[in-house]
């Protein structure tokens, strides 16, 4: 007999944590319900009655309903749980886009609700000016709310959390290479980042409401440029304000999301240290500089806009839009020429940094991979040399650099798998890959068939599907959705 037996995992107490987590989002429908309210806005307030009150009976029954007999929470409850929140959350939240009429099938409300919660901003909404406003700040809202992360919410606001399965749940859902705590306490680390997100939060919303917006866009606005979603009010996105005062914030925010949170907390407590000697910072930087001053250039040959100022802030604006997954656009930067494609498609895979909102791949990753090729190639010179990767002046685990070489591998294949799948529905090469890349990147800009001249909308329903999954494992960062279907996962250690 194998000594390997079927690991038992506890569902009870997973199930149980689900119900909490989904009365939580039903409470978060109160907000954009208060807003239907306040437009007097009939259909949807309606709509987000029924939803908040489905979605509370669903998470209380699960809540209340269920008695674990035991509520430890290991590793692969930590995994199980955070990886189904997001489906459980889209689900939900898909209720208020088909109640309101918005949508009129599931396909389309669950892709939008996922692309709002991984925060890629990908539409299947043909006119958003049409439709209500509590549902345009719902839509922001999911945004927000996943920018910063479900679980890391309710980490902040459940702290029994901390003590069961706290560690794993914070592990699986934030970003990055390593987790880096602000507190001892896992709930306190969650209060600190939400904190900090939601200050920015407000001062975004001032600046912008000071500006040429009212407090509505403002505030949605606001919501989805501090998560680095993208989601706008208007059909043409900020250009509509025309406002260069309105693209220099959105362009200062859009870079404060593509850094680490945790560097942003040293910020705020005055150890500007930290922020002098991290070499990521420094790549971060380089790096959306020097595509800005490549984009600006390029334009200037080509002869677009009309003076270098103008073309100096749309360059830093696509460049940073697409670096920090915001998906934001300006210009027709399909018919500005390949250069300006292809070179946003290489920051979209870039992503800003670890611990950051923003998607892709993240620059520390690629620095590792840089610097652990670079001593691949000392080394065919000098065979018996061991030299590590180091990162700020800190040795890399070799563990760590195995992880990243995998995360890369697995990255650049599933973008091929999907896009090979889109080509079975028609979609040119080019499109998929670049459509494919959007999706796991939590990106949202597409190209040709979903690009500026498309639209998501016309994607075949099982390629919505496919890319809906993308997106989630995108911004759940690979390992902590695809665990689940590996084998020994089931099985005991």
């Amino acid at each position: 007999m194998s000594k390997r037996a079927n690991q038992h995992i506890n569902f009870p107490i997973v199930l149980r944590f689900q119900g909490w987590l989904l009365l939580i989002e039903a409470a978060f429908m109160l907000l954009p319900l208060a807003v239907s309210w306040w437009f007097d806005e009939s259909m949807a307030l309606r709509s987000f009655i029924f939803s908040t009150l489905i979605t509370a009976a669903a998470g209380a029954g699960m809540a209340f309903g269920i008695k674990p007999r035991s509520t430890s929470m290991h590793k692969r409850e930590g995994l199980m749980l955070t990886a189904i929140i997001w489906v459980f959350f889209s689900i939900f939240g898909m209720l208020p886009y088909l109640f309101s009429g918005t949508l009129n099938n599931v396909t389309d409300a669950f892709f939008e609700t996922m692309a709002g919660f991984t925060t890629t901003g990908s539409s299947v909404i043909p006119n958003v000016e049409d439709i209500p406003r509590g549902v345009l700040f719902w839509r922001a809202m999911t945004q927000w709310i996943g920018g910063m992360g479900i679980i890391l919410f309710t980490l902040a606001v459940i702290p029994m959390l901390n003590q069961k399965g706290g560690i794993a749940l914070f592990n699986a859902e934030v970003t990055g290479i390593t987790h880096e705590r602000l507190r001892p306490r896992i709930s306190q680390t969650a209060k600190d980042l939400w904190l900090i997100y939601i200050a920015l939060t407000a001062l975004l919303t001032v600046l912008l409401y000071i500006g040429p917006m009212n407090w509505f866009d403002a505030v949605c606005h606001a919501m989805t440029t501090t998560s680095t979603g993208g989601y706008s009010t208007k059909n043409i996105g900020l250009d509509y304000w025309q406002s260069p005062y309105v693209f220099i914030v959105v362009i200062i925010f859009m870079f404060i999301g593509g850094i680490s949170f945790s560097l942003i907390a040293a910020t705020m407590r005055g150890n500007f240290k930290r922020i002098r000697h991290n070499n990521t910072l420094r790549w971060y930087c380089m790096t959306t500089l020097i595509t800005t001053i490549a984009i600006f250039l390029y334009m200037i040959y080509m002869g677009f806009l009309d003076n270098n100022q103008e073309r100096f802030i749309y360059g830093a604006f696509d460049t940073l839009s697409a670096i920090t997954s915001t998906g934001f656009s300006t210009f027709d930067y399909e018919n500005s020429g390949e250069f300006v494609t292809v070179i946003l498609m290489v920051m979209m895979f870039f992503g800003g940094m670890a611990g950051s909102t923003s998607g892709g791949a993240k620059m520390d990753r690629l620095i590792v991979l840089l610097k652990h090729t670079s001593n691949e190639f000392y080394r065919v010179l000098h065979t018996n040399s061991v030299r590590a990767v180091h990162i700020d002046g800190k040795p890399v685990p070799n563990h760590v650099v195995s992880k990243v070489n995998t995360f890369f591998t697995v990255y650049v294949g599933l973008i091929l798998v999907v896009a090979l799948y889109l080509t079975f529905y028609g979609v040119p090469v080019f499109d998929a890959m670049y459509t494919s890349m959007s999706a796991i990147s939590n990106v949202g800009i597409g190209h040709g068939v979903t690009g500026a001249n498309g639209s998501w909308v016309s994607l075949h329903p099982g390629a919505k599907w496919v890319l809906a999954f993308e997106m989630m494992i995108g911004r759940l960062e690979l390992f902590t959705v695809l665990v689940i279907f590996t084998r020994s996962f089931w099985k005991k250690d």
